[in-house]
């Protein structure tokens, strides 16, 4: 059975959404204007932003403001790479850097042709 967003808590929902922008709570909070403390109590359902925050936190999480109340809307898309990205990414680098080191020594073996001629 698949949970939906509208099964979790507001506290959750902006956890959610935190960790799928890459987020500390502190630099969250410090984007917020709040004390990180403030942003914990709302994480774990302790108390609830005012609207104003609400609307805020939602521009900064790249959700909708009704999307952190009642889970309703497209859920936060995460700006982390997945694993399996940075293992493929690292792979492509790792590549691209041995093609630039082939190229390297081509270059220096013919400017040393040059010279000898």
């Amino acid at each position: 059975m698949s949970t939906s967003s509208s099964d979790y808590t507001l506290g959750e929902r902006i956890c959610k959404a935190r960790d799928a922008s890459g987020l500390s709570t502190a630099q969250l909070a410090r984007r917020l204007g709040i004390k990180t403390s403030t942003l914990q109590s709302w994480e774990s359902d302790r108390s609830e932003p005012r609207s104003n925050k609400l609307v805020l936190l939602a521009g900064v999480l790249n959700v909708s403001p009704t999307w952190l109340l009642v889970g309703r809307g497209t859920p936060p898309v995460s700006d982390v790479p997945a694993v399996s990205d940075l293992d493929s990414m690292r792979a492509a680098l790792d590549r691209v850097q041995r093609q630039a080191q082939a190229l390297a020594d081509e270059i220096t073996a013919l400017q040393e042709r040059l010279e000898g001629v």
